[in-house]
């Protein structure tokens, strides 16, 4: 009795018999599908190698410094992280160096004047935290004024800090705010300043839009008392 014989065959590689066959369509179809699958990979590697993600970043916008010293006094200041600044003037060139009068006008070297320095500058996104406070935008004006008192900032300081802010915020139904303590302040950019002012002011305000009121612990803010040779900075954030 003859045995029967296995059948040894493969199966048909149909990518292979595809090619071999020269079936265009499905050709093609490979090819655009290695070439999506390269593009998206190169995709990824940039977004997670060369550029920042946009939720890691956030922008310190218009921290100005104000120096009044006691007296017309040579003052240089020198900040940690320079790095972060994207924007400074005038240009901080190892430090900003600057004869300031007791008016708080500030002469550099070119003999230029200016009534304050200035940067933005890059920081790692922040978030919602525990406590902070939850304010229409339309009670925005009221809200700044307020605080901005409380915490040091004399009445042009909080006029200025209040005119920038204030088309940001009054625009959304409600904002959470949180000024960020001066702990938090040092430690994404400090200040070296020399000689050593009396009361150093350092006001950093974050904020993000919201649709409706969130429940927050309300912030506690410690009042500051100005005296001697002072030096005062506001800017802000946008928590996103």
């Amino acid at each position: 009795m003859k045995k029967k014989r296995k059948n040894n065959k493969k199966k048909p590689n149909y990518i292979m018999k595809a090619f071999k066959e020269k079936d265009n369509f499905l050709r093609i179809c490979l090819i655009i599908a290695a070439i999506l699958l390269i593009l998206v990979s190169i995709i990824i590697y940039i977004q997670n190698h060369v550029c920042p993600q946009e939720d890691q970043w956030s922008s310190v916008w218009k921290p100005i410094i104000y120096i009044y010293p006691k007296e017309e006094t040579k003052v240089k200041i020198t900040v940690s992280n320079p790095e972060n600044f994207t924007v400074t003037y005038p240009k901080y060139q190892d430090g900003w160096e600057v004869i300031a009068k007791e008016d708080g006008t500030l002469i550099d070297n070119n003999k230029k004047e200016y009534y304050a320095l200035y940067w933005e500058g890059k920081n790692k996104n922040n978030k919602i935290k525990e406590d902070g406070f939850v304010i229409k935008g339309e009670d925005t004006s009221s809200f700044l004024e307020e605080k901005l008192k409380v915490l040091g900032l004399n009445n042009k300081e909080a006029n200025e800090f209040i005119i920038y802010w204030l088309p940001k915020l009054e625009k959304n139904k409600y904002n959470y705010i949180r000024f960020q303590s001066l702990e938090e302040i040092n430690d994404y950019m400090k200040l070296h300043i020399e000689p050593t002012p009396d009361t150093l002011i350092r006001v950093l305000m974050e904020y993000k839009p919201l649709e409706k009121e969130i429940k927050v612990k309300e912030q506690k803010l410690q009042p500051v008392e100005r005296q001697g040779y002072t030096v005062v900075e506001w800017g802000g954030n946008i928590i996103k």
